[in-house]
């Protein structure tokens, strides 16, 4: 499935065959960012998210709805927002309706393109009348390259329903190269250029990424060319890539393994790059295509949400600066001559790798201790030193996170000193 989104265009570019660049004497201004939510449950965690990024983001764009097609029959499932969640954070909102795989045909008046524009201006009308006229409906179709021409139909139809509403769309990379998309661009109020993907890989050893640095830079430079207003969309979120005891591709998971994944099932987990989209981040803030009018985050993270960033890695994309981990021995006594060790990450990324933990006291004999966690350990007279085995990789310790790894007890109580020794990528 793909994830995109927008936010709100209020200039509109000429030209369609040069890129034009901010010149260097005149910096582009500030680099818009926004955050889609994405999730069809507002629960508490994604108010919380919501109240601590509104200072940071310029807007979001919401899933509102998603429209399938089965046995030609259109089916639409809508997501409850909360408005009044939104309407606090006085930030720019946009809607977004997603579609599913149609073959066609399509037409500018038929059925499947009356019950669509039908739904979009219901999504429009819900969000007005709750006092939160949308900046625009992202339309997030899985179309076709062949198809192209068929989207621009629906597009200016839908457009005439939620006037005075932008229309805006999700492209990918390759639908670039087509002159149709030329076209289907021009009739929309701008477009989301989403640069993330998985394709899938040949065996449990290649070579696999979400959003490959090189690939961004060249689509934006062609996006330049069209002459019309477009954002970027970076990821921010993880998958778990399943192969077969041969190595071969199973599937994917986006939340947790699939339950037909058999025993034996190699899973790897496949995760943004935080620091190759700071890297990202900061070129664009430097020079990018006059087009290109800003970034937008597929998702906003919150508490609960396992296979994505936590706020503080995505704040400090955000600014250009690769997340690093800081990690922190924290000692608790529970009770008298007992000590309990726990490993805090106290950065802004992900601490991951293997790590070596040492403890030492003076004065006191030790009694007994342990290792939790996958840590191995080594009992001296005078240090404990605790070990992530390498061949067993640290199990991924979100920033401002902690996880118990071991337990001292002494005969007597005494000062104890507890740092990492090392901390391998």
């Amino acid at each position: 499935m793909r994830w995109r989104g927008a936010f709100i265009l209020v200039i509109c570019c000429s030209g369609a065959t040069m890129v034009h660049l901010w010149p260097h004497s005149s910096p582009p201004p500030p680099l818009p960012q926004e955050a889609y939510i994405w999730q069809r449950s507002w629960r508490t965690p994604l108010r919380e998210a919501i109240n601590r990024s509104q200072s940071s983001l310029d807007g979001y764009v919401v899933l509102r709805a998603e429209v399938s097609f089965g046995s030609g029959t259109l089916r639409a499932a809508r997501v409850n927002l909360k408005y009044d969640w939104l309407r606090r954070q006085g930030r720019g909102v946009g809607l977004a309706l997603r579609i599913g795989p149609y073959r066609g045909p399509f037409s500018s008046d038929d059925k499947t393109v009356r019950e669509i524009a039908d739904l979009a201006q219901a999504l429009v009308r819900d969000a007005r009348e709750a006092g939160i006229p949308p900046g625009e409906l992202q339309i997030d179709f899985d179309c076709a390259e062949s198809s192209l021409d068929g989207y621009r139909v629906w597009i200016e139809t839908i457009s005439r329903r939620v006037a005075p509403t932008r229309v805006t769309i999700t492209a990918l990379p390759s639908w670039l190269r087509h002159r149709e998309f030329a076209r289907l661009a021009r009739a929309t109020g701008g477009y989301v250029l989403q640069v993330h993907s998985l394709r899938r890989p040949a065996t449990v050893d290649a070579a696999i990424t979400l959003c490959d640095v090189d690939d961004a830079r060249r689509s934006v430079v062609k996006a330049g060319e069209f002459g019309v207003p477009f954002r970027v969309a970076l990821p921010t979120y993880s998958y778990l890539v399943a192969f077969d005891n041969r190595g071969q591709f199973v599937g994917l998971a986006a939340e947790a393994p699939a339950a037909s994944w058999k025993p034996g099932t190699q899973v790897r987990t496949l995760g943004a790059d935080a620091g190759a989209m700071a890297e990202l981040v900061r070129l664009w803030s430097q020079s990018r295509p006059t087009c290109m009018r800003g970034i937008i985050w597929y998702r906003l993270p919150t508490a609960d949400d396992a296979m994505n960033w936590r706020w503080e890695t995505l704040a400090s994309v955000m600014d250009g600066r690769s997340p690093l981990a800081q990690p922190r021995i924290l000692l608790r006594r529970p009770e008298p001559r007992l000590i309990d060790l726990d490993l805090v990450n106290e950065g802004d990324g992900d601490l991951l790798g293997f790590a070596q933990v040492t403890v030492r006291w003076k004065g006191t004999v030790p009694v007994a201790a342990d290792s939790l966690g996958g840590f191995e350990h080594t009992l001296e007279p005078d240090r404990l030193v605790l070990r992530s085995p390498p061949s067993a990789s640290l199990q991924k310790l979100a920033p401002g996170t902690t996880r118990r790894i071991g337990w001292l007890r002494l005969d007597q109580d005494t000062e104890v000193q507890a740092h990492v020794d090392s901390l391998t990528p």
